[in-house]
């Protein structure tokens, strides 16, 4: 392995010892950024968010014209997964280096990639580029790629638009061409509580979740049979599961609400997904229709809430972003991954 920099391990230490786990503020983190681009000469653009508490960032290196007009983006996330309940043998918020490996919250996932980013931001600056390059860093990426739209929104705003991007997630190095999308939906079915000795009394919210349940069970069923499939994944079908239930307070009460959450991850097309979305939504509108039989006069709902619908990747063998990691010595893969990024979302913003 190849020693990381000086300035590199001082990036990844100071990165790392900034908590931004998915649940708090990331601001620290792209202050120090954007402090360091300000010291460069370079003007950071920050998005925050509505309520102040988070902002994404991008860093422009012009290219020898002076230009920032297409280019090559570098993009990273800024935040990490929580370490709650982990044995570490170390801080996981100080940088351990030990031997050829470091060791830390973010470390591969992906402070790494930032730091490695953030430090050549001065090495950019004192070449002549042939076309500009593009720095930015995203927040909320571990709970659903949250950031990555308005970080999109954010840079057209200012008239940043690359002609490709890589986002360095750790592959080892290997370029990934392809990744299914993260597709997340929360149903909350609302009924009528009773004591479990006068049912006829109340909706039983649990039994009507349990038909959500049963009916995605039997969509991730057809999938698994009858495809589309796709070889070059692991897995070579959408992939469907429930994740989380919710529900019910006793054991002699007739449960008023329950909620499930539901995921798939899909080989298809954002118009696909869109698709199966609605029909999830129209089946819950049938189980609803069920409860309100059982309880004509009284407020029984099922709510389907959308949280997530996080593009898939398929870029061609010949893309602008493919023949230049062949020219930049990257390893380019056929095979496809199950895990999701924020290239999808790039990708389809063109």
């Amino acid at each position: 392995m190849t020693a990381p920099s000086p300035a590199v391990l001082d990036w990844l230490s100071r990165l790392i010892a900034i908590d931004t786990t998915s649940r708090d503020s990331n601001l620290p983190l792209v202050e120090a950024v954007a402090e360091h681009a300000r010291s460069l000469g370079l003007e950071p653009h920050l998005f925050p968010t509505a309520d102040g508490t988070k902002a994404a960032l991008v860093v422009s290196v012009p290219d020898a014209a002076g230009s920032t007009s297409g280019g090559i983006m570098l993009s990273g996330h800024s935040d990490v997964v929580p370490v709650d309940g982990q044995a570490w043998s170390s801080d996981p918020f100080t940088l351990d280096v030990r031997g050829d490996k470091a060791y830390g919250r973010g470390t591969a996932d992906m402070k790494g990639f930032d730091a490695v980013v953030v430090a050549a931001l001065a090495d950019l600056v004192a070449e002549p580029l042939s076309e500009p390059v593009h720095v930015a860093l995203s927040y909320d990426e571990e709970v659903g790629c949250i950031g990555a739209q308005p970080l999109v929104d954010g840079m057209a705003s200012v008239g940043i638009h690359p002609r490709v991007c890589f986002v360095g997630e750790p592959t080892s190095m290997r370029m990934i061409r392809g990744h299914k999308s993260i597709n997340l939906v929360r149903v909350t079915v609302r009924g009528l509580a009773a004591h479990s000795s006068l049912t006829a009394q109340g909706v039983n919210a649990i039994e009507h979740a349990a038909s959500v349940v049963r009916y995605w069970r039997e969509r991730s069923d057809a999938w698994r049979a009858d495809g589309p499939f796709d070889e070059a994944y692991p897995i070579p079908y959408t992939t469907g599961s429930v994740n989380l239930i919710e529900g019910g307070n006793g054991v002699n009460i007739i449960p008023a609400e329950c909620s499930v959450t539901l995921e798939f991850r899909s080989i298809g097309t954002p118009d696909d997904d869109r698709a199966d979305v609605d029909a999830l939504i129209a089946f819950c509108r049938t189980v609803e229709e069920r409860m309100r039989a059982e309880a004509p006069d009284q407020e029984v709902s099922v709510e389907v809430d959308v949280q997530t619908m996080t593009a898939g990747l398929d870029t061609p063998s010949d893309a602008p972003a493919v023949l230049l990691g062949q020219e930049l010595g990257l390893a380019v893969q056929d095979d496809k991954v199950t895990y999701g990024t924020e290239a999808g979302i790039y990708a389809n913003a063109g």
